[in-house]
């Protein structure tokens, strides 16, 4: 007894022990924000999953909402998150986050997120997310690139956690690499990085480094008056149960915060209310997302 394949049966190939490759995330979103008659309206959103865009209502006097959030829960190594933030001229709007982001242990590859701030002139942008938790073995690449037009100004803020506090883990290995780059009326700024890699655990230690902190934290203020709220800046980090300080570089007024995780949140939302109340006349606190 004899079999022929027919020239239309396809043979099945030899199964072998390779794994099928992980699934990873590739999510944007994308908002511009602009002004129409004494409003700030959305003017253009584009949003790809696992990244989503909430617009809830502000509170009273307060400057238009955009809430973003990740439904995957999370970030694993090999995702990516684009976020691109416009307000065009005149516009006034805050973006904040539903929760704290959490990366993640890794496998081997980086997450990946890259965040476009764009103020056009005369326009107030605050950049507002809530912290960014790094489990033990997560691997984070992070970029903030803002414009800033000459007469407009923006107030943006990254928190980072070392770890699963509350469950006694810390960030000892993995990578954080997180980069800033600012520029104001068209010129470069400032330009800064914080990059742990290797033995985590000793860095975070050091005293000339983070001293055993939990947590970190940068606030950056960029306007034409970010001299004149200095004092104020330097009053409200001195009010903190976290080591804080303030100063002007190259007249961008820059704030750092390291300590226990609670403090450095608790100390990051009163100097955020107190800097927005002063410069803006906006309520003297974060978004109502960031309830303590």
């Amino acid at each position: 007894m004899s079999a022929a394949t027919s020239r239309y049966e396809v043979v099945p190939a030899a199964k072998t022990a390779t794994r099928a490759p992980l699934q990873r995330g590739d999510g944007a979103v994308e908002i511009a924000f602009t002004r129409r008659g004494p409003a700030t309206v959305l003017s253009r959103l584009y949003q790809r999953t696992p990244a989503r865009a909430l617009f809830p209502h502000p509170e009273p006097n307060d400057a238009k909402l955009a809430v973003l959030l990740t439904t995957s829960g999370g970030l694993a190594g090999g995702d990516k998150l684009a976020f691109s933030i416009a307000a065009e001229a005149g516009a006034a709007a805050t973006v904040a986050t539903a929760a704290a982001e959490k990366i993640y242990r890794s496998l081997g590859p980086d997450c990946m997120v890259e965040i476009a701030l764009d103020a056009g002139e005369g326009a107030w942008l605050e950049w507002l997310p809530q912290e960014t938790i790094l489990f033990d073995g997560a691997r984070l690449r992070r970029s903030v690139m803002a414009r800033v037009a000459s007469s407009a100004r923006l107030l943006a803020a990254e928190m980072q956690v070392f770890g699963r506090i509350a469950r006694g883990e810390r960030f000892t290995c993995g990578l954080l690499h997180e980069s800033w780059r600012v520029g104001r009326g068209g010129n470069l700024a400032w330009v800064d990085a914080t990059r742990l890699d290797g033995d985590i655990e000793s860095l975070i230690e050091r005293a000339a480094g983070f001293a055993g902190a939990q947590a970190f934290a940068t606030a950056v203020y960029v306007g034409a008056d970010a001299e004149r709220h200095l004092a104020l800046a330097r009053a409200l980090t001195s009010e903190l149960s976290c080591r804080a300080g303030a100063t002007l570089v190259n007249g961008i007024l820059l704030a750092r915060f390291i300590g226990a995780a609670e403090a450095v949140r608790a100390g990051l939302w009163h100097y955020v209310g107190g800097l927005r109340h002063a410069a803006a006349g906006l309520p003297a606190k974060p978004p109502r997302v960031w309830k303590l």
